[in-house]
C-alpha cells in the first residue's frame, strides 16, 4: 500500500481525519483552541510517528493502526477504544482510560499513566513497559506480558488465560478472580494478592505482602519465596513448594504446603484439610 503522508501540522477541528485510509502520519501536533475530539476516528491503515496529542478520543473504531515515539497527555483520555491490529511503541500513554475494548495489540518500550487502562482488551502484548494505574486490564483476555513494571491498584481483575514473564508488580488485589494464568521469574507486592483465583501458577517468584492467595481454586506455587506473609491460603486449594519461611498459614482447604519453616499455623476449620509439611 502506498501512504499518504501527512507532516508538520497542526489539528484541532472535530474529527480532523475522520475516515482516513492509508495515511502516514509524522511529526504532527493534535491540540489547539477548537478542542477537537475524534481525530482518527473509522480509519483503517494508519501509521504515526514523532505526533503530540492533546485532545480527546483520537484512535476510535480503527483497524490496522501503528504508534511509535508519540506522546498522549492526560489530556487525551480514552484514546484507544474499539481498536485492532494496532502496534504502539516507544511512546507515552497518560490519559486515563487508554485502550478499551481493543483487540489484537502489541505494546513495547511504553510508558504508561492512566487509570483504568485496559478493559476488556483481548489478545495484547506488552515488553519493555511502566505502567502506574489503577483497576489495570480489568475483564482482558490473553495477555502476554514480558519485563513490565507496575505501580497501582486492583490490577488484573476477572483476566484470563494469560502469562506474565520477567515482571516487577507493586499493586494491592492483583489476580483476583483470574483464570488461567502463569506468572514466572517475577516479583509481585501488595496486599491481599489473587483471591478468588481458579488455575493460576506463580513459579520462581517472589511474593510480598500480607494475607496472599485465599479461596483460591486450582492454586500452584513452584519454587517460590514469600515474603512478609502472614495469614496465607485461607480456603485455598493448592499445592505449593516454598523456599523461604512464612509468618503464618491459616485454614488451607485441601492440598499441601512445602516449606522451610512456618511461624504459625492456625487450623480452627473443620474444612481445612491441607497439608502443611515443614522440610528445616
Amino acid at each position: 500500500m502506498e501512504y499518504k503522508v501527512i507532516e508538520n501540522q497542526t489539528f484541532d477541528a472535530e474529527r480532523a481525519l475522520y475516515g482516513s485510509e492509508g495515511v502516514e502520519v509524522r511529526n504532527c501536533r493534535f491540540d489547539g483552541p477548537a478542542d477537537g475530539e475524534s481525530a482518527f476516528k473509522e480509519c483503517k491503515d494508519v501509521k504515526v510517528a514523532d505526533t503530540f496529542f492533546n485532545l480527546r478520543y483520537p484512535f476510535w473504531h480503527d483497524h490496522g493502526l501503528s504508534i511509535d515515539g508519540s506522546e498522549m497527555t492526560e489530556n487525551c483520555r480514552a484514546a484507544l477504544w474499539y481498536t485492532d491490529h494496532a502496534t504502539i511503541t516507544n511512546s507515552k500513554l497518560h490519559g486515563i482510560k487508554a485502550l478499551r475494548e481493543c483487540s489484537d495489540i502489541r505494546m513495547e518500550g511504553c510508558d504508561v499513566i492512566s487509570p483504568e487502562f485496559g478493559w476488556s482488551v483481548d489478545d495484547i502484548e506488552m515488553k519493555d513497559t511502566s505502567v502506574t494505574g489503577e483497576y489495570f486490564m480489568m475483564r482482558s483476555n490473553r495477555l502476554h506480558f514480558d519485563n513490565v513494571t507496575l505501580h497501582g491498584k486492583y490490577s488484573f481483575q476477572y483476566i484470563t488465560d494469560s502469562t506474565f514473564e520477567n515482571c516487577n508488580f507493586d499493586t494491592k488485589d492483583a489476580f483476583w478472580h483470574a483464570k488461567n494464568v502463569v506468572v514466572r521469574n517475577s516479583t509481585i507486592k501488595g496486599e491481599y494478592l489473587a483471591w478468588y483465583c481458579e488455575n493460576v501458577t506463580f513459579e520462581n517468584c517472589t511474593i510480598i505482602g500480607t494475607q496472599p492467595l485465599c479461596y483460591c481454586k486450582g492454586l500452584k506455587l513452584i519454587n517460590c519465596k514469600m515474603v512478609d506473609c502472614d495469614l496465607a491460603f485461607e480456603k485455598s486449594e493448592v499445592e505449593a513448594t516454598l523456599t523461604a519461611p512464612v509468618i503464618s498459614i491459616k485454614n488451607p482447604r485441601s492440598g499441601s504446603i512445602r516449606l522451610p519453616q512456618v511461624d504459625e499455623i492456625i487450623m480452627d476449620d473443620p474444612n481445612a484439610r491441607g497439608r502443611i509439611i515443614t522440610e528445616a
